[in-house]
């Protein structure tokens, strides 16, 4: 059964709010929701892609309400937030998708990145999570998705800032999960692993760092699609950690049965999987 027809006989008003909406992953699940004909609330701070986005979405048969909107600034996602809920007489749905990267070595990251990353990616989620609460509890339920990443167990090195902001919306998560045991109001926390998005245009690296990155996400055989409805099916099914794709899981497993071991092994791993890329690559050019 398609993830979003499961959510609507849950959620029979079919209400969403998706937060860096305009692009990558978070316009694929705005359009997975448009073609059931959802009402979605649309955040994000690219405001020329937030407007393309907004006629693809309508286009798609999703009822549509965009907001320029930099998650870090808690008033004015009130703001957005309370007009939705107005606009809509509530919300079923909370996607916490925004976020950004920052990677190099650990001294060699700005305190001013390190805000930035744990901004977007953190604080952003604490206030959707913040607003979208009261709202559940009043209903009686709700659906809370945040989008970490496999980078908060992974802990790729030269991603610390990354990887931290993650690990911490999983934290948060499962705290909330604690906290809301035995109502009706689910939390599920994603963890893609790394695939093709424009997340890169906005990273804030060293050249080699960057150029890393975008190794491994132009030689994944995983995009934004598929992620975003492996990410709907697990949400649709109760789950609360959702492996995108499911083999991220093994990884998982893997450091916690022996951590030492994964933390000793990682790094080499990755090392040869970035020499063998950047081989790839440069016989590509020629």
């Amino acid at each position: 059964m398609d993830p979003v027809a499961e959510l609507r006989t849950r959620y029979p008003r079919r209400r969403v709010i998706v937060t860096g909406a305009a692009s990558g992953l978070g316009l694929e699940i705005c359009r997975r929701f448009a073609a059931g004909s959802w009402t979605i609330g649309m955040f994000d701070a690219d405001r020329d892609a937030l407007y393309a986005a907004q006629s693809d979405i309508r286009d798609r048969g999703g009822v549509v309400h965009v907001t320029v909107l930099d998650v870090t600034d808690e008033a004015a996602f009130k703001t957005a937030f309370q007009a939705f809920v107005r606009a809509t007489e509530g919300v079923d749905v909370m996607v916490n998708n925004a976020g950004v990267a920052a990677a190099g070595r650990m001294e060699d990251i700005p305190v001013a990145d390190w805000s930035w990353a744990l901004g977007v990616n953190l604080l952003g989620v604490v206030h959707g999570c913040r607003l979208a609460l009261p709202v559940f509890r009043e209903a009686g339920k709700g659906l809370l998705l945040n989008i970490a990443s496999a980078a908060a167990f992974v802990s790729s090195p030269d991603m610390s800032a990354y990887n931290a902001s993650k690990a911490a919306v999983v934290a948060l998560s499962e705290t909330l999960y604690g906290e809301l045991l035995g109502t009706r109001i689910q939390v599920s926390v994603a963890l893609p692993a790394f695939f093709k998005t424009n997340l890169l245009q906005r990273i804030r690296a060293p050249e080699e760092d960057r150029e890393s990155a975008r190794l491994l996400m132009e030689y994944s055989d995983y995009n934004a699609e598929r992620a975003a409805i492996d990410i709907l099916r697990g949400a649709a099914s109760g789950r609360f950690y959702i492996f995108a794709p499911s083999k991220v899981k093994l990884l998982w497993y893997l450091k916690r049965v022996n951590p030492m071991r994964y933390l000793k092994r990682f790094p080499i791993l990755r090392r040869s999987r970035l020499k063998e890329l950047r081989a790839r690559a440069s016989a590509k050019k020629e």
